[in-house]
């Protein structure tokens, strides 16, 4: 596995995505990640998960430290008093003593991010998170809750993959040193189809979805959270550090998002 490091933070640049993972499936797929070597799991209030993830956390054996826990706080509970509330009742779900990385999943108008923000500071200070973060925000939206965030944003969890280009996004986040965190990488299955990602695939002897994985934990400040089930397909979400990319072919995936 490959870290990066940012804002003292050293996080896996894959991690596991459990959006739509229910129940005995969903205690099953992530113990078996975190078998294979999976460190960064992402979960969500919205995906009604978060007690299975905590079982599996808890049956899997590996030391909490070593594991970087993602979650974030749907729109219905964004006022200061409802996202204390929810952080509280998915830190129980996930049975452990804070989250690392507690995000707002997306903006709501009808909340002042200001208020929003004063609750995720009050998490922070009382040892209930570690870092606060955003998902789904647009550039001026990530630059209002940078005005009201204590501490520095960590990252923006944004659709990315080769058919939907970040450019503004991506190239505002390497400036202010704020992750980008790339879920749906592979475009729901849509990207893997694609004849630039499948003839670079067989120059390389891997997978379209490798290169796709390949391709973005390659730019500076992203990683990626890609769904998937069964040990061949987590396994080989992990296994894109034995080959790269050539400029040239960077190039051609870049150009298939504009």
């Amino acid at each position: 596995m490959d870290y990066i490091e940012n804002q003292g933070e050293r996080i896996p640049k894959i991690g596991l995505g459990t959006w739509d993972l229910r129940g005995s499936e969903c205690i099953r797929e992530v113990k078996l990640a975190l078998a294979i070597g999976y460190r960064h799991i992402d979960t969500a209030e919205f995906y009604r998960n978060e007690f299975e993830i905590g079982t599996a956390i808890s049956e899997s054996g590996i030391d909490r430290e070593q594991l970087f826990l993602t979650s974030k706080v749907w729109t219905n509970h964004l006022k200061y008093d409802d996202l204390i509330a929810a952080c509280h009742q998915s830190i129980k779900y996930l049975n452990v003593d804070s989250i690392d990385l507690y995000l707002i999943h997306a903006p709501a108008p009808q909340v002042p991010i200001e208020e929003s923000m004063r609750a995720m500071n009050t998490l922070v200070e009382s040892g209930k998170i570690r870092h606060v973060g955003v998902s789904n925000f647009t550039v001026e939206q990530l630059q209002g809750a940078m005005q009201y965030c204590d501490t520095p944003i960590f990252t923006n969890q944004i659709k990315y993959h080769p058919l939907h280009t970040q450019d503004e996004m991506v190239a505002f986040c390497q400036r202010e040193r704020i992750l980008v965190t790339a879920y749906s990488p592979f475009a729901k299955g849509r990207a893997l189809r694609s004849d630039v990602l499948l003839e670079i695939a067989r120059n390389h002897g891997v997978s379209a979805a490798q290169v796709a994985l390949r391709w973005l934990v390659d730019q500076d400040i992203v990683i990626t959270i890609p769904k998937a089930s069964g040990q061949e397909h987590l396994q080989q979400n992990l296994d894109i550090f034995d080959f790269e990319l050539s400029a040239k072919e960077k190039t051609k995936i870049d150009e298939m998002g504009r």
